[in-house]
């Protein structure tokens, strides 16, 4: 049964590019309202713009940086002083680092697990109530990463681990409620996830489009008795899938040959 979604509003966060762009077309596509959230305005503005000329929603822009502590609540409360409840919540925003983990900035990975676990967490509590109210979806995004351990990645895949388990556990949890709960897992894809990371890995393989990762996320919420996850892709579902025949030493050290082969400095290195 397709997601009814006209009438409800959904609050995107990371909407300024790639997945969140995407998703704000297909739930302005079916009717519903939208707040998009991002730290570039000048892009939120722009969509918001083309959305409202396109569909007829109605947009809110919100300019935040969610990556700070803190910034979940004050998200929260700047949509409640705008009278907005929200129907649907899309957990988008996020990062990865790449590289040792002796040289990882620690600042830098304070903000990575903050917007990619401690926002995600906040938003999704502090919006539950008025998510179980309607028939909308929470969902969030993990990535293909979640499936394995990531040398030379280690705090992002630690993250999209965790964003995984919990959206399983919350799928689990909200069953009889009405609202649709998905952990979306995309491989490579053709977004700016790899620009972030300052051309230090290259996307490697296959990248699928960012519609095709949308895709895939609407067709399990169309789903009445839809998964608790997806992995977009066949080779990204048979790629995790695979990982289960393997001991975890095998595939750390497989997972480390395809990452790059990563080393920290050890005991008389430069």
């Amino acid at each position: 049964m397709t997601l009814d979604l006209r009438g409800g509003t959904a609050l995107i966060t990371g909407a300024s590019s790639g997945l969140g762009v995407e998703f704000a077309r297909r739930f302005a596509g079916r009717g519903s309202d939208l707040v998009l959230v991002a730290r570039r305005a000048d892009r939120l503005e722009d969509l918001a713009a083309e959305l409202r000329a396109s569909t007829g929603v109605t947009v809110e822009v919100v300019p935040a940086d969610l990556g700070v502590p803190g910034a979940a609540s004050a998200l929260y409360d700047e949509i409640a002083r705008r009278g907005i409840r929200i129907t649907s919540l899309v957990n988008n925003a996020g990062f990865g680092t790449h590289g040792p983990f002796d040289l990882a900035e620690p600042e830098r990975m304070v903000q990575e697990i903050q917007l990619n676990v401690g926002t995600l967490v906040e938003l999704s509590r502090l919006f539950m109530p008025q998510l179980l109210e309607g028939r909308g979806a929470l969902v969030t995004v993990a990535s293909i990463a979640a499936y394995q351990p990531t040398p030379g990645m280690a705090v992002y895949g630690a993250t999209k681990a965790f964003v995984l388990h919990f959206t399983e556990a919350l799928w689990a949890e909200a069953r009889g409620t009405g609202l649709r709960v998905l952990a979306l897992s995309p491989g490579s894809t053709k977004t700016e996830f790899f620009d972030v990371l300052g051309g230090r890995l290259g996307s490697s393989g296959r990248q699928q489009t960012v519609e095709q990762v949308i895709d895939t996320a609407f067709r399990e919420l169309d789903r009445s008795n839809g998964p608790p996850s997806v992995i977009s892709g066949l080779s990204n579902h048979l790629a995790a899938v695979g990982t289960r025949l393997l001991t975890r030493r095998v595939l750390a050290l497989t997972s480390d040959r395809v990452l790059g082969g990563v080393r920290m400095r050890g005991r008389g290195q430069a």
